[in-house]
């Protein structure tokens, strides 16, 4: 096969001793992924049914609270990681082409993307924890004493910090990428672990975009 223009031809890698061939490696691979992504679905869908029984039984509750909240950094952390989610597309494109230096530099901005991500969520937390609006027994807020609104941000806490968690974890594993990238371990015959990495970065950007709106948008 001939590679692509400008591309490195990367180091011959053989599919593990127990697949066929490298294409039934990389559907099986695929297929755990998928697998995987959907005990996430699970995993984030008790958290979402956490929300939605707060929504039900104090919805003024929840319009009063959400207020204490930025929606401007909810909106830039959106944007952010969105575009996260295209250099990670074009960093699996160039793996699949064998352009090696595509596929390190759009990795390298995915992840400058994702630690943007983490600086405003710093910068957001900061800010509550300086106010002492915190969740459960921790929130002390004099401006709004609303009941039950300590337990509207243990729900924020814990689904915005999961997801974060899940942000720092993608991080190692792109950084991982770009070492391996830079040996030219990726080409048009072996590109599987930047394509799984893809799917998961997709998967968390795709939560967050469900985050954004149910928490910092609520009216």
């Amino acid at each position: 096969m001939a590679q692509a223009t400008g591309s490195v031809p990367h180091h011959e890698r053989h599919h593990a001793h127990h697949f066929k061939t490298g294409m039934e490696e990389f559907e099986a691979c695929k297929q755990g992924m998928w697998i995987f992504l959907v005990t996430e679905v699970l995993f984030f869908a008790g958290m979402f049914m956490a929300y939605a029984v707060l929504r039900v039984f104090y919805p003024q509750m929840m319009k009063d609270v959400h207020q204490l909240l930025n929606w401007k950094m909810g909106a830039l952390n959106t944007v952010i990681l969105i575009s996260s989610s295209l250099s990670m597309a074009l960093a699996v494109s160039a793996a699949q082409r064998g352009e090696r230096e595509k596929i390190v530099r759009n990795l390298w901005i995915t992840l400058l993307f994702a630690g943007g991500f983490l600086v405003v969520k710093y910068f957001e937390y900061s800010h509550k924890i300086h106010e002492a609006i915190l969740p459960g027994k921790l929130y002390a807020y004099q401006e709004l004493s609303v009941a039950k609104a300590p337990l509207f941000f243990s729900v924020y806490f814990v689904m915005t910090g999961i997801h974060g968690l899940h942000v720092i974890i993608g991080m190692g594993v792109i950084y991982w990428l770009i070492r391996r990238a830079s040996r030219n371990e990726f080409g048009p015959n072996y590109f599987t672990p930047v394509e799984m990495t893809g799917l998961y970065w997709h998967f968390v950007d795709l939560v967050w975009i469900y985050l954004f709106p149910l928490l910092y948008l609520v009216s």
